[in-house]
């Protein structure tokens, strides 16, 4: 069943090492999932950190703290609840998720080319994400430490939507408007980073550089450019020389490398010897 395949993905990275295991999108609902997370983590010894997606819900929807459509915006709202109550039971720490949209597009559409839709109000859809923040964060409690992760605003949806930003939160300036109005811890996502500030025609470094102390938790992971593409960090120079040119003391990373166990374990050891 369901609960089999999982349970092996996490048997997997358990087995080669990996014992903080961020659990994310890309997965179902089924039953026993809180029951197999606790009994891996107590046979592995792991620590999770749930993001955005997760726990699945039964019905796939896109999340949207933003969302001005009433039924999607409450079904968002109870989705990141219910992952603030899961991470309270596997003794989680931090739950981040993204930054709102000005549009509200299918499941199908993320990460991948959306299609023209009428562009929210940026101020509208900022009040909308405070209102919902405020209620998780009173959720939360102090076991859960919330995070806002930058959105990435990709070639090919800067192609549809010219020079209007469907995001929320991709690059300092907008993070200056968005967290202005709630204060807001920031999960900066540097691979979404790098493709945002490419589509808006800004510096990668100096953006970096505008960001990187704002923080203690970060997404990595390497790609072109153009596209979020969930590769090693070895093929991505930008990303290198990020990772050396600052201090890492005290840091949270999570490594986002989709692309086999082979260059998850080359971008684990890399980073390892750059932030120890």
């Amino acid at each position: 069943g369901l609960g089999d395949v999982y349970k092996r993905q996490v048997e997997i990275l358990a087995n080669a090492g990996f014992k903080n295991i961020e659990l994310s999108g890309g997965t179902d609902y089924y039953d026993e999932l809180l029951n197999d997370l606790l009994l891996l983590k107590k046979i592995y010894n792991l620590q999770y950190t749930l993001h955005n997606y997760f726990p699945p819900p039964k019905e796939h929807f896109m999340i949207n703290l933003s969302s001005l459509d009433d039924n999607l915006y409450q079904k968002s709202i109870d989705h990141c609840k219910l992952a603030i109550s899961l991470c309270k039971q596997l003794g989680s720490s931090k739950y981040g998720v993204h930054a709102g949209f000005l549009i509200d597009f299918l499941p199908s559409e993320a990460g991948k080319k959306i299609s023209l839709k009428r562009v929210n109000n940026t101020n509208a859809a900022i009040i909308r994400f405070k209102q919902a923040w405020l209620e998780l964060t009173k959720h939360a409690g102090r076991e859960v430490e919330l995070y806002v992760e930058n959105n990435v605003y990709s070639k090919s949806n800067l192609e549809t939507y010219k020079h209007n930003n469907p995001f929320l939160f991709t690059d300092y300036d907008s993070w200056l408007d968005f967290s202005k109005e709630l204060p807001c811890k920031l999960l900066l996502d540097f691979a979404h980073l790098k493709v945002s500030a490419s589509s808006l025609g800004l510096s990668f470094n100096d953006q970096v550089k505008k960001m990187v102390s704002l923080t203690d938790y970060f997404h990595i992971s390497g790609n072109d450019g153009l596209h979020d593409q969930n590769k090693s960090i070895m093929i991505d120079k930008n990303i290198l020389s990020v990772l050396d040119t600052y201090d890492w003391t005290n840091k949270t990373f999570t490594l986002e490398v989709y692309t086999g166990m082979d260059e998850l374990h080359e971008s684990f050891e890399l980073l390892e010897s750059k932030i120890y």
